[in-house]
């Protein structure tokens, strides 16, 4: 299926050389869910391997990577209501939620090339490395059927 509804997205699962993975607080929420991976719009006509890396170096300064691997198909979550109602007062295309396509990479670089203030529109104000076994407990609950899927997509890297 294609979605049409659904804003074309990336999604970047950053994996350390142990096998923890990188989670950003979103900046300015509180709550225990305000924790994500990196993850952006795809713009017209852009390769999406070259849209994950640019949203992966936008969110977090991070360049120094090797793909592990991506998702075939699309993952795809639906916004609720009453975002879908806060995006039309902000003139926002009516999107009906989001459909991704999922990447790992391993980070080869050092931890002084993680930014968070890279792009304009600054998305984390937080980081740390944990367990891909977090990530569902960690996000906004309208996108944990997503992470559940995203978790079985690569588990397989969650080791050293």
């Amino acid at each position: 299926m294609d979605f049409p509804a659904h804003r074309p997205n990336v999604g970047v699962v950053l994996f350390n050389q142990h096998g923890k993975v990188w989670f950003g607080h979103r900046a300015g929420q509180g709550g225990s869910h305000a924790w994500q991976f990196p993850q952006g719009g795809v713009d017209r006509g852009e390769d999406i391997e070259a849209a994950a890396r640019r949203e992966l170096e936008e969110e977090t300064g991070v360049t120094s990577v090797e793909l592990l691997g991506r998702t075939e198909s699309w993952i795809v979550y639906d916004f609720p209501e009453t975002l879908k109602a806060q995006h039309r007062r902000d003139g926002r295309k009516p999107w009906d939620g989001q459909k991704q396509v999922w990447f790992a990479f391993r980070f080869t670089g050092d931890e002084t090339e993680i930014r968070l203030d890279q792009h304009d529109e600054i998305e984390f104000d937080a980081w740390r490395w944990g367990d891909l076994s977090e990530a569902c407990d960690l996000i906004v609950p309208f996108k944990r059927q997503a992470y559940e899927q995203v978790v079985a997509a690569f588990s397989q890297f969650a080791t050293a």
